[in-house]
């Protein structure tokens, strides 16, 4: 959609307000509200100044100038606001050379596109990431009664009502997400209690992380709605399963699928060699892809989580899978360590470009898993490298793996070390903090 027609929709649909909105390094949505007046071809072409100072691991005070050029594809009507307000996405440039900014999450995107084109590899990637009815409610006491229906630890993967409790709102997320326009395909309980799936259907880089950050937005305003609380950490409940966010990935080139073959599981070898990418680098990768504190509690052995760097089609329990696929058409790689505290724009920037950089490299994964990886003996085990076990490790991982991160400039040096020290400021708070369960354990030492 052009900017002029943008104005004109403005105008048509009398558009009160539009919302301006940008995600900053940690993944969070920001946002400024412009009253429609102002709104014009110039402002949707030109930008809209703001101080980037403000913003967490950006500029410093005596360079803070940024700017936020709007997409005018990305635009949306709100479902939440009084006013009627029409939502874009944007990047951010700098204002005396029009370049996009290094830092900027979104920007980082579009050159993670850019850069595959320019590769020659493909001209198109597709992506797609795959919680009150908990048990310790039993005895409380409720205004309409207590009627006792607990899914229970590890118990909630698919029950019908009244055992699933929150049908009613998934459903009106998930229509609500349907009827600003994006697509998607289901929702049901998850394992643990509290726990909730609703489906995205796969898009292009930039489009599906813009389309995760609408998800979250709706899912925490629906919540709020119905007077409850939702959270995308990766393991809020100890002793329960954790949230992951499965990607699923493809490379396209001229229209056909690069990733179907008739090697292992029907892929091609540049399909393993991306998986071979992956692998090699998910220990930095994890700093993008795992980036808070939290998502080592869900890194652990024990609860269904992808801690071993190795792939399989057919089981579950390796950090790569190949999802099963009739059509060479649907043929897919699926990254099943990340989680939902991810920056979605860095961390399917991050996955691409380490895949990139195995078919580039030709780069072996080696023989796939094909065991239950969660049953194999210590001394099997032994021999299977694992993704990292802190946030602390990641980061060090980072520090001195991420070259392939830099080819095409699609990442920067100075983005990566301002990124790293941003979360190394979580770290430390984290491990600086006292934590209840301490009290517990060493209170009468």
């Amino acid at each position: 959609m052009s900017a002029k027609d943008l104005v004109k929709r403005i105008a048509d649909e009398d558009i009160k307000y539009v919302d301006i909105r940008f995600t900053d390094p940690r993944g969070r949505l920001q946002h400024v509200t412009v009253i429609n007046d102002e709104v014009d071809e110039d402002f949707l072409e030109g930008g809209f100044m703001f101080d980037g100072s403000s913003i967490a691991g950006w500029k410093s005070i005596e360079e803070s100038d940024m700017k936020l050029i709007p997409d005018t594809n990305s635009a949306y009507l709100d479902p939440f606001y009084a006013e009627k307000t029409l939502c874009v996405h944007c990047h951010v440039v700098e204002p005396d050379t029009g370049e996009t900014y290094e830092r900027c999450p979104r920007s980082t995107a579009m050159r993670a596109e850019e850069h595959l084109v320019a590769s020659g590899i493909g001209d198109t990637s597709f992506w797609g990431p795959d919680a009150s009815d908990a048990s310790w409610n039993t005895d409380t006491e409720f205004e309409m009664g207590n009627m006792g229906h607990r899914p229970g630890i590890k118990g909630g993967y698919f029950p019908v009502n009244p055992t699933d409790a929150s049908h009613d709102l998934r459903g009106e997320m998930l229509s609500t997400m349907k009827n600003i326009g994006m697509k998607v395909d289901k929702h049901h309980h998850e394992v643990a209690s509290c726990q909730h799936e609703l489906g995205l259907v796969f898009g292009t880089l930039v489009k599906q992380a813009d389309e995760l950050q609408k998800y979250k937005y709706i899912i925490h305003n629906v919540a709020h709605a119905y007077g409850k609380s939702a959270t995308f950490m990766p393991k809020p409940i100890y002793g329960d399963n954790g949230t992951g966010m499965h990607v699923n990935m493809s490379i396209w080139k001229e229209g056909k699928p690069l990733f179907a073959g008739d090697k292992y599981a029907d892929l091609s070898d540049e399909a393993l060699y991306f998986i071979g990418g992956i692998l090699k680098h998910a220990k930095s990768l994890n700093a993008f892809t795992n980036p808070s504190t939290n998502s080592y509690k869900r890194l652990i052995p024990g609860f269904e989580a992808p801690v071993l760097r190795a792939y399989s089609a057919r089981n579950r329990s390796g950090c790569v899978r190949i999802p099963w696929a009739e059509s060479p058409k649907a043929k897919r790689v699926e990254a099943r360590f990340p989680d939902p505290a991810a920056n979605p724009y860095l961390c399917f920037s991050a996955l691409l470009m380490a895949g990139l950089d195995g078919i580039r490299n030709k780069i072996d994964p080696g023989p796939a898993s094909d065991k239950d990886l969660y049953d194999l003996p210590a001394e099997e085990l032994a021999g299977i490298p694992t993704v990292c076990g802190s946030l602390r490790e990641a980061l060090e991982e980072l520090k001195s793996d991420h070259d392939y991160l830099l080819e095409g400039g699609v990442f920067t040096k100075s983005q990566i070390d301002g990124y790293i020290e941003l979360k190394e400021e979580e770290n430390t708070t984290y491990e600086h903090t006292p934590h209840p369960v301490e009290f517990q354990m060493y209170y009468s030492c």
